[in-house]
């Protein structure tokens, strides 16, 4: 696949990008977007699951990650308050699912690197 590479605008969210690897990054960049969408591709998960998967992730930074990210669109919070205590649940949204095979490929990488150069610690 070839990319045209032009000087452009692209406007996103209110957001002006100069391309549209920018708006991608935007969306699942950072240290941890990607880590907790990588973790819902399996299904639902509660705060207190993505917060033991994820071992080194403050629990500040992890709500706000999920803020952030349900705000986009890339996840869905559901909250079940019948009976207590409160139980809070998050998934993916369609559009989130969107970004399987690019979140795979990714991890695929990341295991590579981490395989050829890196040090494994259970």
């Amino acid at each position: 696949m070839e990319i045209e590479y032009k000087k452009r605008v692209i406007k996103y969210n209110d957001k002006e990008f100069s391309c549209s690897t920018s708006i991608a990054m935007e969306l699942i960049g950072g240290k941890w977007k990607s880590v907790i969408l990588i973790y819902l591709l399996n299904g639902k998960k509660r705060y207190n699951e993505l917060y033991k998967l994820i071992s080194t992730i403050t629990e500040r930074t992890l709500s706000l990650q999920l803020k952030q990210l349900e705000k986009d669109g890339l996840i869905a919070r559901k909250v079940y308050t019948q009976k207590p205590p409160l139980k809070v649940e998050y998934q993916l949204t369609p559009f989130g699912e969107t970004l399987r095979p690019v979140l795979l490929a990714i991890a695929n990488w990341g295991t590579l690197v981490a395989e050829e150069g890196g040090e494994i610690i259970e």
